[in-house]
């Protein structure tokens, strides 16, 4: 596959192993590579927003510099907010103080940017950008990284949403549809890899008053495995490029060890150089 001027970019989310797409996009920073439309899922949704905004090594610092100094994963933190993620640092302080977040630059470049969320009333996927409002462009963000049973579901105009990851993990289709044949594709977990965790009927008892929320939460695993399988269909034919770890992974959804953190993020920049240095 050759890229082009319409070539789509399509971030994987993952919670912690995104720290690997935050080495890629300030790789892609570094050379001036920006392109016509991202999608972005969960912490690919996040990643996505400091590289719209072009402000490298903003979700490194956040992902890896400002985990052990504000602690902001933890039982704590589901139990006196209701998300294990510490929202009020990670969607207040953080863009709005510790962290600026550069809202012009980004409501400049907004729309090449789509989100991901599940809409918890339809069971579908929601595609959600913002212009102009600072809050909706950050509550759109965190919808899309509220992960089921663990997060409280988000408010986006009145429609009750969480993570997108549920129903759209890799956006590729999404981004097909929106007119790129080709897309590079950013993904968190290694070539092959296959989610081997077993598919159960979702309780009545858990989001009781959204039955179809439970039904796709009941089938996530398979539809992850069937949206890999995809991806490496689009690979096989030259339609898409992928970027993906290439050492053992080492990190995962929750994981809060530094050290492994860094590895992960300096592969992904060294990646997305490498990547680059090829394409441009």
């Amino acid at each position: 596959m050759k890229m082009d001027k319409n070539t789509g970019l399509v971030l994987e989310g993952g919670g912690m192993r995104g720290v690997f797409t935050s080495g890629v996009l300030d790789a892609f920073m570094k050379y001036n590579l920006y392109f016509p439309y991202v999608v972005g899922v969960s912490a690919g949704a996040c990643n996505g927003m400091s590289y719209i905004s072009r402000q490298p090594r903003r979700a490194r610092i956040s992902n890896i510099d400002y985990l052990s100094r504000y602690d902001y994963i933890g039982l704590r933190h589901l139990v006196t907010q209701g998300c294990i993620f510490d929202q009020k640092l990670l969607y207040d302080r953080f863009p709005n103080k510790l962290l600026p977040y550069d809202f012009d630059t980004y409501f400049k470049y907004s729309s090449t940017f789509e989100c991901v969320a599940t809409n918890c009333i339809t069971g579908g996927a929601e595609y959600l950008h913002e212009y102009s409002d600072r809050q909706r462009a950050l509550d759109i963000v965190r919808a899309s990284s509220s992960l089921p049973y663990v997060s409280k579901i988000v408010d986006i105009d009145g429609v009750p949403m969480l993570d997108g990851g549920i129903v759209d993990s890799i956006p590729v289709l999404r981004a097909i549809e929106k007119g790129h044949s080709t897309n590079v594709v950013v993904l968190t977990r290694n070539k092959g890899w296959r989610d081997d965790s077993k598919d159960r009927k979702v309780s009545n008892l858990i989001y009781k008053n959204y039955p179809r929320l439970r039904v796709v939460l009941s089938h996530r695993h398979e539809t992850y495995n069937q949206q890999l399988q995809l991806i490496d269909d689009l690979e096989a034919a030259g339609k898409i490029i992928c970027i993906r770890p290439e050492r053992p992974l080492e990190v995962g959804r929750m994981t809060r060890d530094i050290a492994k953190l860094e590895r992960l993020y300096e592969e992904g920049f060294a990646i997305g150089e490498t990547f680059c240095k090829k394409y441009m």
